[in-house]
């Protein structure tokens, strides 16, 4: 098993926000502002033990996003933890996206070509941002069974590609990997077993 910290690393923005730019609101307005949650969040996550992390990144309490903000606090985040020189394996749920969020997450990412797993107000997990339409199709699978291990990967979807789109979606940082194991696992999955 991977060594990961002691469970998920839930980060509340809104509070980070309040603290990080001494503010009463939890408005993510002005790309400094993203840029100062963002570096908080990494240090967040510099300070926790093991080699892998699965963190929630909480926006139930942001009353509002722009753009530059998303870009800073979403698809920035997103991409240092995608390059080669990560500081450690991370790996993100969004957690607490209203509609007034969607928006201008759904456009960074798209714009970055970047996905990321999301939680729902109702509990269901789904992809935000840019994806194929075959990601979506074995990401919904694997989401439905929550693990497979790698003699049960060709059966996830019939037809060709399965392999190869989970190994995107595991590169993506999408889906959890584990090496000591095999399995495939679902993020959604994960946090369950910490629960």
């Amino acid at each position: 098993m991977p060594d990961f910290g002691m469970g998920p690393i839930s980060i509340d923005v809104g509070r980070l926000v309040r603290r990080t730019v001494a503010s009463l609101y939890s408005s993510l307005v002005t790309r400094p502002t993203g840029q100062a949650v963002r570096l908080a969040i990494e240090n967040v996550l510099a300070e926790e033990a093991g080699s892998v992390s699965l963190s929630v990144i909480d926006l139930s309490q942001v009353t509002v996003i722009d753009f530059s903000c998303a870009d800073e606090v979403v698809a920035k985040l997103l991409l240092r933890f995608l390059e080669k020189d990560r500081p450690r394996e991370a790996f993100f749920v969004f957690r607490g996206i209203r509609d007034l969020h969607r928006d201008p997450i759904e456009v960074v990412l798209e714009r970055q070509t970047l996905a990321a797993v999301s939680e729902t107000e109702s509990g269901d997990f789904e992809l935000i941002g840019s994806t194929s339409w075959k990601e979506v199709e074995v990401w919904q699978a694997l989401e439905g069974c929550g693990r497979v291990n790698a003699k049960e990967v060709p059966s996830l979807l019939p037809g060709n590609g399965t392999e190869e789109t989970l190994g995107r979606l595991v590169q993506r940082r999408l889906v959890f990997h584990n090496p000591v194991s095999g399995e495939y696992q679902a993020l959604s999955d994960l946090l369950q077993n910490f629960a």
